[in-house]
């Protein structure tokens, strides 16, 4: 259920590697127990924000409050889960021994119940033995989210999570999703794929390091006045393009 103190607050977020801005004053809010899409193209910032909510890029500029307390606070205590984009595993292990490594790093205690609980959650309980290498990529991709769930995180973030699974996974996977906020977790989650975008709480339109709209999908394409959600981000954004850049933004945006 969402309400009270948000899970996730950024206040005029930025952050620049050398001559590239990457954020630009990004302002959102993730309300506790919703599901809440990054929506943008490649180059959006939508990664880099990720990584600052994670602790893991430190911003110049701007305030960032995770689960009421800063982002390396939250994660030194275990509270912020992250499945990147690239799975981070060792594919001579097997996949008892991938969790078994990553739950040590987070200090994890009762390492069997965690690793069963998590296997079972993503349907994969019955590969436990299984070396990571002769697995498959959707596999693999159940896997990294198994490793990002395992210390029963209170804000999961996804960067991309569903790239290179087919249709049938990628709605198995925001099943699991669904079911995890049903637990209480919150979720925070990039995409530029547009029927996922459809499936989150609320969006935040984001586009050269800004969040231009938030708002559910139903929200964002009755402000645009657009019969989908791919001509509302469009619409939306229009201020921010120059010269070809809508219609480059359209082009990595279809799915």
């Amino acid at each position: 259920m969402t309400g009270g103190t948000p899970a996730l607050d950024a206040r005029d977020v930025a952050k620049r590697f050398g001559r590239v801005e990457a954020l630009r004053g990004l302002t959102l809010t993730v309300r506790s127990g919703e599901i809440y899409g990054l929506l943008g193209p490649n180059g959006s910032g939508k990664t880099t924000f990720i990584r600052c909510v994670a602790g893991l890029v430190r911003p110049d500029a701007g305030t960032l409050s995770v689960l009421g307390e800063a982002p390396r606070a939250a994660i030194s205590r275990g509270r912020i889960g992250y499945m990147t984009q690239t799975a981070a595993l060792y594919p001579e292990l097997s996949v008892d021994e991938n969790l078994r490594f990553f739950g040590a790093l987070v200090g994890l205690r009762d390492a069997d119940r965690h690793i069963e609980e998590a296997l079972r959650t993503i349907d994969l309980l019955d590969r436990r033995r299984s070396i990571v290498g002769t697995l498959s990529g959707g596999m693999r991709q159940r896997l990294s989210l198994a490793a990002a769930l395992l210390h029963d995180p209170r804000l999961l973030l996804l960067d991309e999570p569903t790239v290179g699974v087919d249709p049938a996974l990628r709605r198995e996977f925001w099943q699991h999703f669904r079911s995890l906020t049903e637990r209480g977790v919150t979720i925070l989650v990039s995409s530029h794929v547009m029927d996922e975008a459809a499936r989150c709480d609320r969006l935040g339109l984001i586009r050269e390091g800004r969040v231009l709209a938030e708002g559910s999908a139903t929200e964002l394409v009755a402000r645009a006045g657009t019969p989908d959600l791919e001509s509302a981000f469009l619409a939306l954004s229009a201020p921010a393009a120059q010269g070809g850049g809508a219609a480059a933004a359209s082009e990595r945006l279809r799915t």
